[in-house]
């Protein structure tokens, strides 16, 4: 059985993947949805611990874990896998970090502004750019986003090379926050990989559920 470990973004938590999490298990997977602690003024390697915890407090024993990182957690996964023995890496809509490069660096150096600005946005609210499709039932039930500490966007990426750990990148089609042909030129240059492209905008565990747990199971799908 695969355990599938799920990351949320900045200011997110836990339960952004309740709606993700029953199509994983309906496949026979274990689901360890982890809260991040995106409200504590604190580092990296907290972020990590948190996730290092979580999976060894469920006794995933031998079986195998897909990590699965949405947008921040770019930055945290591969710590992760660095700790832990992860059978397959799944980013969904991530930050790609390079070594020693810091957070806050991260959006000049990847152009990330002009990428915004290329689209030609007239509403450019955070509504707008993660939320413009949820449908309105979802917004209402889910969980109001928590603040997010800038404590982590000012430490360097610590390790010196990107993991030994199979990796796919899911590109959200419809993203306005991470632009498709910005992201998909990203991906290339950073994990020399071809991303996987999903419907659904930068939150697509929301607005595109089972879409996005089947391309999660695709990515596993040699471990099951």
């Amino acid at each position: 059985m695969t355990t599938y470990v799920l990351l949320h973004g900045a200011g997110g938590r836990g339960s952004d993947w309740d709606l993700v999490a029953p199509f994983l298990r309906g496949a026979g997977g274990d689901v360890i949805a982890v809260d991040l602690p995106c409200d504590q003024p604190v580092g990296l390697g907290a972020y990590a611990d948190a996730v290092v915890e979580a999976i060894a407090a469920s006794e995933v024993g031998d079986e195998p874990v897909v990590l699965v990182a949405q947008s921040l957690s770019g930055f945290v996964a591969p710590l992760v896998c660095a700790r832990v023995p992860v059978a397959r890496l799944v980013l969904v809509a991530a930050m790609i970090p390079r070594p020693g490069e810091t957070g806050g660096e991260w959006w000049e150096v990847t152009g990330h502004a002009a990428a915004l600005q290329a689209q030609g946005l007239e509403d450019t609210s955070p509504e707008a750019l993660f939320l413009h499709d949820v449908p309105d039932d979802v917004l209402a039930a889910i969980e109001a986003p928590r603040d997010q500490t800038d404590t982590l966007f000012d430490e360097p990426w610590p390790l010196a090379t990107w993991p030994d750990v199979p990796t796919d990148f899911l590109l959200c089609a419809d993203d306005r926050f991470s632009p498709a042909a910005w992201s998909r030129a990203l991906v290339v240059d950073r994990l020399a990989i071809e991303p996987v492209e999903v419907p659904g905008g930068h939150c697509a565990h929301l607005s595109q559920p089972r879409a996005l747990a089947e391309a999660v199971l695709a990515c596993s799908s040699t471990l099951r």
